[in-house]
């Protein structure tokens, strides 16, 4: 399954990677950025010669203090999709899940807010990524 999708040429491309985390009640956690107003799913772009995976272990400690083993992500998607923060830019994410036992995590670095929401009904306003693949993935039962 892969959500990439042809885009016009002229649109840059911002690459990222994202970890649609679900908890033991079934509820995932997103977070907002500082400045923002959208919720997405925790993640960041990778370091020049990072892989997607250590890039996503380390953003998951530097933005909510999560210590993740890289055998504790398991590959998902590749998604094309609209930026949430940068008009006229798209997203390539590089999509894992993770599953946590303990849902506890703190919000660091630039996250002003990260909250656990039922992804049928999350409440909250959501990024593309999100509102368009990842939660409704998670609703269908993934």
């Amino acid at each position: 399954m892969s959500g990439l999708a042809p885009s016009p040429p002229d649109r840059p491309v911002i690459e990222v990677v994202a970890a649609l985390v679900t908890g033991p009640d079934g509820r995932t956690l997103l977070v907002r950025k500082r400045g923002t107003s959208l919720f997405m799913n925790p993640g960041g772009k990778p370091e020049p010669g990072e892989s997607h995976v250590t890039a996503l272990c380390r953003e998951l400690a530097e933005e909510l203090g999560l210590v993740v083993a890289a055998g504790d992500l398991v590959r998902l998607d590749t998604i094309r999709t609209a930026a949430a923060n940068e008009p006229g830019h798209d997203l390539v994410a590089h999509c894992f899940t993770l599953r946590l036992a303990d849902p506890r995590h703190a919000a660091a670095a630039e996250i002003e807010e990260a909250r656990w929401v039922d992804p049928a009904d999350p409440d909250v306003a959501l990024a593309p990524l999100a509102s368009d693949h990842l939660l409704p993935w998670l609703v269908r039962g993934l």
